[in-house]
């Protein structure tokens, strides 16, 4: 890591000494770094923001004006351990969104570490939780959150003042509407309404990630499978393994039911008047 350029840090800053920087890293008026923190090239750190280490903050990431990235976990078990958050490349983070560092290892199921992938769009005042890792090209709409220890698949969308229940999976390209919330795992394509309430299929963003169009009828197939004919999940997996195993779709679906622990809704939890509406992810 480079030394900072002077010419691109705000003289207001309030920088640490263990701070490390690539280069082209711009920090706003008032922003506050705080210990361990290292900052890839060509980030933008806007006014206003506190970095907290330890923290590893990757290149050609825009943090926006009151973000917090690196603060305590909210757990009454935290004691103060020097946990950690890892953020990968190219994520957008606007105003007001907060991610918090790991439980230690050891305590419960504490890992350590937050992960954030890469290319992710978190909106204003958006949350991630201790101990939560998020794939690549996610969209956390405004004030959609996700409690300690949740994984988010690739390219899920979380629409506005939605929430995720911690311990929760969301899979990948899966949907949870605006003003929704899940106790339940999403399976990778699913959409989610309201609370635990499940309602179609994403067809749109897997068209828009390259799926082909056979993929995504067969996942429309086994939605159909459990949710309008009712057949009881462990059955529909061993058809939809039959029928079109032959799709990495597919495979993909039952392998995120299989090893779900939370479960996911059932038959008596759908939707019927939205089976058939299409819903776009990022």
């Amino acid at each position: 890591m480079l030394h900072r350029d002077p010419a691109l840090v705000h003289p207001s800053a309030v920088i640490s000494d263990t701070a490390q920087f690539g280069e082209n890293v711009k920090i706003g008026p008032f922003a506050v770094i705080e210990g361990d923190v290292s900052i890839g090239a060509g980030t933008i750190i806007a006014p206003q923001t506190h970095l907290i280490g330890p923290l590893t903050l990757g290149e050609n990431n825009n943090v926006g004006t009151g973000t917090v990235l690196g603060g305590a976990p909210q757990h009454l078990g935290y004691k103060g351990e020097p946990t950690s958050v890892i953020i990968g490349d190219g994520n957008i983070f606007r105003e007001h969104v907060t991610i918090h560092r790991g439980m230690p290892v050891g305590v419960g199921p504490g890992t350590g570490t937050t992960r954030v992938g890469n290319r992710n769009l978190f909106m204003a005042g958006s949350h991630v939780a201790h101990d939560c890792v998020v794939g690549n090209e996610c969209l956390f709409a405004n004030a959609a959150v996700i409690g300690g220890h949740v994984e988010v698949g690739d390219r899920a969308l979380l629409s506005g003042n939605s929430a995720v229940h911690q311990f929760c999976r969301v899979g990948r390209l899966a949907l949870l509407s605006g003003a929704s919330a899940s106790s339940k795992d999403i399976p990778p394509f699913w959409v989610m309404q309201e609370v635990n309430w499940v309602c179609g299929v994403n067809t749109i963003g897997m068209r828009r990630a390259g799926i082909p169009s056979p993929e995504i009828q067969a996942v429309r197939r086994a939605f159909s499978m459990i949710y309008k004919e009712q057949v009881p999940i462990p059955v529909a997996l061993l058809r939809m393994e039959a029928e079109s195993g032959q799709f990495a779709a597919i495979r993909e679906l039952v392998q995120f039911i299989r090893t779900s622990k939370r479960g996911i809704c059932g038959s008596h939890r759908f939707h019927g008047h939205g089976e058939d509406r299409e819903a776009a992810a990022a």
